[in-house]
């Protein structure tokens, strides 16, 4: 028989046991939500060999993504670009599994990072892109970009500081040639090991697949809470900072190992096309 409960409602043992209970109709667990925010900076200064190369990139990495998760985590993507304002190519995150077919980007435009700032913390909420009925890890945040904000891009970030689940997700960015603001890419991580340079093609195809693989990997594992040395609670911070370091760790393994990152390189290889 239908068991109807409400809030203050008892059951004795008598009526549970005439509760017809069948363990095959128990609903599968629900997987955790792992969002990776992808803000892409195609003003007209990412025009020609780095867009192309950014376009290519992700269609190699889209089936990469997939599988990921395993059977615990449900990976999604959330895209948006920003030159003249900011548009999200996802209007909701999606899920690896269902992101076939990667949208071509094209570059003109300003550089408006500080608005692209204000909407991604718009979205960072649990009535926004954050609202999975199931539980979500901390997102991670990768922001490529090759240049200067052209608006203000200190007060947009000001405001996507005071967002907890930036706080506590795992940012990384990537600046592309030698005329982006490092300084201000330093600001946004908060950790100067998560801002990397890519000179050419190749650089910038091998970290951007490095950098969301294993972020995808890292942002979904899950981390005890308590330190089993002396039984110390282990805070949000804490576990930010693992996190933190074992990304910057695979990055540095990935450059200081790769024959990519060699560093007297063609400049005919780089970005000045």
């Amino acid at each position: 028989m239908p068991l109807n409960l409400h809030k203050d409602d008892e059951i004795t043992i008598d009526e549970f046991k005439e509760y017809d209970f069948d363990p095959l109709e128990v609903k599968p667990i629900s997987k955790k939500n792992l969002v990776i925010f992808f803000l892409v900076d195609t003003s007209g200064s990412m025009s020609g060999k780095k867009i192309g190369t950014l376009n290519t990139t992700m269609e190699e990495l889209l089936p990469e993504l997939r599988g990921l998760g395993g059977a615990t985590t449900d990976i999604k993507l959330a895209v948006m670009t920003f030159s003249s304002g900011c548009e999200w190519i996802t209007k909701e995150p999606m899920s690896v599994d269902d992101y076939q077919y990667w949208t071509r980007l094209k570059a003109e435009g300003l550089t408006d990072l500080g608005e692209a700032f204000t909407e991604l913390s718009n979205k960072l909420s649990r009535k926004e892109f954050l609202n999975a009925p199931s539980l979500s890890y901390a997102p991670v945040i990768f922001l490529l970009t090759d240049g200067y904000a052209t608006d203000d891009a200190l007060e947009g970030l000001k405001t996507l500081q005071h967002n907890n689940w930036y706080k506590y997700g795992l940012k990384v960015a990537l600046g592309l040639g030698e005329k982006f603001d490092e300084e201000l890419l330093k600001k946004f991580t908060g950790n100067p090991e998560l801002v990397v340079t890519a000179k050419t093609s190749d650089q910038l195809s091998k970290l951007v697949k490095t950098i969301a693989v294993t972020s995808s990997q890292i942002g979904s594992r899950s981390m005890t809470l308590t330190n089993d040395e002396d039984g110390r609670e282990i805070m949000p911070e804490d576990v930010l900072g693992t996190k933190e370091k074992e990304l910057a760790d695979t990055i540095k393994d990935t450059i200081n190992n790769d024959d990519d990152f060699v560093e007297d390189f063609d400049v005919e290889d780089g970005w000045d096309d």
